[in-house]
């Protein structure tokens, strides 16, 4: 079973689970965390054995890429290539939230974490626990549906826990997510 952290709406009032995630995160662990939609998994963006952990635990083909959270974005040129104009007016407009930019990724990245594409999925999150888990980390993080591949989006902990059961390390429970529609990916 799966270490599960109580967090609420409002992060700082639970600021040692979201460093417990964050030092799990940052030592090699895969962490389930609510954002705006779903729940998501997080693995250190820079971490190949992390990403790798985490592409067994979803049972995920690694030619599928997977896409980051970042803080904020001042920390976008650190990720990608370059920004293009067109990006620029969409990250004013819908950032944070459930939008997904597809960049050319820095070289530095995980090949992995690209799935060799060399493109990169960013956004960050408009959830309150998201962004604190981020920040606290100090790097990005993946942002990837905390289910199995072609299973359902979770809403709640218990449903993460269903499908990922002891294989998942840790999960931030923040209750019931709003669901929707999940990431736009532009």
């Amino acid at each position: 079973m799966p270490l599960t952290l109580k967090v609420g709406k409002d992060p700082s009032q639970s600021e040692e689970a979201i460093r417990q995630a964050s030092e799990l995160i940052a030592n090699g662990s895969v962490v389930a965390f609510p954002t705006e939609t779903f729940y998501g998994l997080a693995a250190l963006a820079t971490d190949y054995q992390a990403i790798d952990k985490l592409y067994k635990l979803k049972r995920r083909p690694a030619r599928k890429s997977l896409s980051i959270l970042i803080a904020d974005l001042a920390e976008l040129d650190d990720w990608i290539e370059t920004i293009p104009n067109q990006a620029l007016h969409l990250t004013a407009r819908f950032w944070p939230g459930p939008l997904t930019l597809i960049f050319t990724a820095a070289k530095h990245l995980p090949t992995n974490l690209t799935a060799d594409t060399g493109k990169i999925g960013v956004r960050i999150s408009s959830h309150p626990v998201a962004q604190a888990l981020v920040r606290e980390v100090g790097a990005p993080i993946t942002a990837t549906s905390a289910n199995r591949s072609r299973s359902p989006n979770c809403r709640s902990a218990g449903e993460v826990i269903n499908q990922l059961g002891s294989d998942l390390e840790a999960i931030l429970d923040a209750g019931l997510t709003p669901g929707g529609k999940v990431s736009t990916i532009a």
